[in-house]
C-alpha cells in the first residue's frame, strides 16, 4: 500500500481494547468511560482485519490497548496472528503494554512468536509511579519486565517525558536499563484527549533533555530503526539505545509508514487527525466480501494526511485531537 505521498504503509497498530488497569495521567481521565462491549470488534473480527492488512503488505503488527493484555482470551489472538510471521507474511509482532500481567503472560507471548516488547514506565520512584498511574503498584510492573525478560522477550521502556514530574529521573533510567539490558525511549507528551490538569505545565521539549543528558553520557548516533518513529542514539556508557520519540519539536511524518485501528474498527490514517474510515460496517456488511474489505482499506490509505498538527499551547483551551490515547492505541 502506498499513501498519497508516496510512504509505504508497512506497520499496523490495533488496539484491542480501550480498557486499562491503570489511569496513567496523560493518557486517560481518572473517570474515564469505556466503551460498551457491544461496540467492541470480536477477536476473530480483529483477526480477519489484521489479516487483510498483512495481504496488503503490511509486515509489522503492533497490538496495543488500553492495556492489551486485559482483553478476555487476547492470546488466542496473539497465537493467531504468530501464525502469520514468515515469508510472504508478518516479518514482526510485537506489543505495548504496561507490565502489570506480563509475570501471566510472558512466557505465552514468547512461545506464539512475539521477540520484544515495549513497556510503559514514567517513573522507577515507587511514589512517582502511584502518582502517575492513578492506582498502579510499581512491584507489578517490575515484576511483570523482569518476567518478560527470563521468558526471552527483548524489553524496550517507554518512558513520557513530563517537566516537574520525572525530569530528574533520566539519568537514573538511563542506568538502571543499562544495568538489566533494556533500551529506553523518551517520548514528548501529546495534546490527544481531556485530562486532569494543564499539558502546557507538563511539556518537556526532548531537544533540551538530549542537549542535558549530553553533559553526563556518552551519546553516539545510531542508524537503529524499528519501524516506529523514534530515533535512537547509542549510550556509550551501557552500551544500551536511547530513543527519542518527538511529535511536537520535530515531527516524523516525512517517514510515516503506520496507521492505526481501535478496537472499535475505525482506522485512523493518522495519530494526530480526526479522519477515520469505519471498518466495523464493512466487515459486518454480509454484501461484502474479502475483495471489499480490502479495497475499503486502501481507499482509507489513500486519504491518509501529509501530517499532524500538535501544538500544545496554553491559549488552546482544548486537545489537539479530542480522542484520549487509550483510544487509538498509541
Amino acid at each position: 500500500m502506498i499513501d498519497p505521498f508516496g510512504r509505504r504503509i508497512s506497520y499496523l497498530r490495533v488496539s484491542v481494547t480501550d480498557r486499562c488497569d491503570l489511569r496513567c495521567v496523560y493518557c486517560m481521565a481518572e473517570d474515564m468511560s469505556f466503551l460498551p462491549k457491544a461496540e467492541i470488534l470480536s477477536l476473530e473480527e480483529l483477526e480477519r482485519l489484521c489479516s487483510a492488512f498483512i495481504g496488503l503488505g503490511v509486515d509489522r503488527l503492533r497490538l496495543t490497548g488500553g492495556e492489551p493484555l486485559v482483553r478476555r482470551d487476547v492470546m488466542r489472538l496473539i497465537q493467531n496472528l504468530g501464525q502469520r510471521l514468515g515469508p510472504g507474511g508478518l516479518r514482526e509482532l510485537t506489543l505495548t503494554t504496561n507490565g502489570t500481567q506480563l509475570t501471566k503472560y510472558a512466557e505465552g507471548l514468547f512461545a506464539a512468536g512475539v521477540r520484544r516488547i515495549n513497556v510503559s514506565l514514567d517513573s522507577l520512584d515507587p511514589a512517582t509511579f502511584k502518582a502517575l498511574t492513578r492506582w498502579g503498584e510499581i512491584g507489578k510492573t517490575l515484576d511483570g519486565i523482569f518476567a518478560a525478560k527470563a521468558a526471552g522477550l527483548a524489553v524496550k521502556i517507554n518512558a513520557v517525558a513530563m517537566k516537574g514530574v520525572n525530569e530528574k529521573e533520566f539519568d537514573r533510567m538511563i542506568a538502571w536499563c543499562g544495568e538489566h539490558g533494556f533500551d529506553l525511549t523518551l517520548i514528548e507528551t501529546m495534546p490527544l484527549g481531556e485530562i486532569t490538569g494543564e499539558r502546557s505545565d507538563q511539556y518537556l521539549p526532548l531537544s533540551l533533555v538530549r542537549r542535558d543528558l549530553r553533559q553526563r553520557w556518552t551519546l553516539q548516533d545510531s542508524d537503529h530503526v524499528t519501524g516506529g518513529p523514534a530515533r535512537y542514539m547509542t549510550v556509550a556508557e551501557t552500551g544500551q539505545r536511547l530513543g527519542f520519540i518527538t511529535p511536537m519539536t520535530h515531527n516524523f511524518c516525512e517517514s510515516c509508514n503506520r496507521v492505526r485501528l481501535t478496537c472499535t474498527g475505525t482506522l485512523y490514517m493518522c495519530l494526530g487527525q480526526e479522519d477515520a474510515a469505519d471498518l466495523r460496517a464493512v466487515l459486518r456488511d454480509p454484501g461484502i466480501d474479502e475483495a471489499g474489505l480490502r479495497a475499503a482499506i486502501e481507499a482509507a490509505i489513500a486519504r491518509k494526511p501529509q501530517g499532524h498538527d500538535f501544538v500544545i499551547d496554553r491559549r488552546r483551551a482544548r486537545p489537539a485531537v479530542a480522542r484520549h490515547m487509550s483510544v487509538t492505541g498509541g
